[in-house]
């Protein structure tokens, strides 16, 4: 693709990035097939092809976002399906990020929309308040229905999200060193996350069981908190930073080089983190003080599976259960891991089922099912389908946002990969599967 930008507009380093992103896109299409928007809607401006068409153009002539330009990138997903099928290497995350984080400088939202936006970003990052939000909104989930399409249905998407049961406070929600049973053989910092450890505080409980009955040390640092992926993908980068920053100067305390005792990996059990967590050392690619530190976080970052493959878990899965394996939009397109859960799984006796058009995402994509609620919904309810055709016991993912959004579409049970992992070592039936157990 052909850009025009000035001389001055390219001394900007986020506009130097853009370009060099821009100029990678050959207008072939590919993305479109892929891409859940433009499957679902048909319409070019919600392709990655034509988002980045609208993207080139706002920056290009450095104006303001417009009402367009808003529309159609909140429908984006940030699934990076696109980045998958491109063939000509266009990083669209980094490019679709740049344009959230204009849009959030330069456009007014109407007041609701502001509104909800900033409810949002100041409660699910933040495990106490959001507690507190999930307990108000328990008490109102019965009268979702009422709520119909008040607010352009995000209200009642809000509701229906809210869990029937909020789950007790875990014993292993803090802070602290979980050490290694027997002898140590690696040492890794546990990121808990937000969202996570109130909706499902048992997926915690199961990592840190897992990897210290396998020989190795977890440590919790106190000052690490929210990934910053929920305010970094609405654009609000001055929160989103403050996060990374917070959690880069938790883990490199951690580290030899930074005075700790040393670290084998950051290890991430939310997919949708992982990729976030990743991409720090791009995030921070121009603050001096964090550059290098960033950096070398990210390189040390892994999934929860991709550090477990590494230990060569026993077989031992105490059922003959089918279980259907989701792999997250973040997991198989955000982190290039496409296979290895599912080969865990398989490697502990489980037997597992891919998923029919296993590329398309579900719809939760943080708070998109929140956001645009009725996109949401059918995506839910289109690999809820695929999912069921498989005919599955159990299905397992490996990120909290696609369980909760799956969960309310299906009876089957949802659980997180390392749960079952968990079990299959050792540890106790996953909560929400109890009634299938063998």
């Amino acid at each position: 693709m052909q850009t025009n930008f000035t001389l001055a507009q390219l001394a900007d380093p986020e506009i130097s990035v853009a370009n060099e992103i821009l100029r990678k896109c050959v207008h072939c299409g590919f993305c479109t097939a892929t891409c859940p928007t433009y499957v679902l809607l048909g319409d070019e401006l919600d392709s990655p092809r034509g988002r980045i068409y609208l993207i080139k153009d706002m920056l290009e002539n450095d104006r303001p976002a417009g009402e367009q330009e808003v529309k159609h990138i909140d429908r984006c997903l940030s699934c990076l399906s696109c980045m998958t099928t491109c063939p000509s290497g266009v990083h669209y995350m980094h490019l679709v990020d740049h344009a959230r984080t204009h849009i959030e400088r330069t456009y007014t939202r109407a007041p609701l929309d502001r509104w909800m936006r900033a409810l949002l970003a100041n409660l699910i990052p933040y495990p106490n308040r959001f507690r507190v939000a999930l307990a108000g909104a328990w008490f109102a989930r019965p009268f979702a229905p009422l709520a119909g399409n008040l607010f352009g249905g995000r209200l009642r998407a809000m509701l229906e999200l809210a869990p029937k049961a909020i789950p007790p406070r875990s014993a292993m929600d803090r802070p602290g060193v979980f050490p290694a049973q027997g002898e140590r053989r690696g040492r890794v910092a546990l990121l808990l996350g937000c969202a996570q450890r109130v909706l499902e505080p048992e997926i915690n409980d199961a990592t840190i069981r897992l990897l210290t009955r396998h020989g190795v040390e977890v440590v919790v640092p106190p000052s690490a908190g929210c990934c910053g992926s929920l305010t970094h993908h609405m654009g609000r980068e001055d929160e989103a930073h403050a996060s990374v920053t917070a959690n880069v100067d938790a883990w490199w305390a951690e580290t030899a080089d930074g005075g700790g005792d040393g670290l084998d990996a950051v290890v991430i059990n939310a997919s949708g983190c992982g990729t976030t967590v990743k991409d720090y050392g791009f995030m921070l690619r121009e603050d001096a003080g964090y550059a290098d530190k960033a950096a070398a976080i990210s390189a040390m970052t892994r999934d929860v599976t991709e550090y477990l493959a590494e230990l060569d878990l026993p077989a031992g899965a105490p059922s003959d259960l089918t279980v259907a394996y989701h792999s997250a939009c973040s997991m198989q397109h955000g982190q290039k891991i496409k296979t290895l859960p599912a080969e865990l799984l398989t490697r502990a006796g489980f037997a597992v089922k891919g998923v029919p058009e296993g590329h398309l995402c579900c719809g939760s994509a943080g708070t998109y099912n929140m956001m645009q609620p009725q996109i949401a919904r059918t995506l839910r309810d289109r690999k809820v389908a695929n999912i069921e055709s498989t005919r599955p016991d159990v299905i397992a993912t490996g990120n909290i946002g696609c369980m909760t959004q799956i969960g309310g579409g299906t009876a089957i049970p949802v659980v997180h990969t390392v749960q079952l992992l968990d079990w299959a070592t050792g540890g106790p039936v996953p909560p929400a599967m109890r009634e299938k157990a063998v």
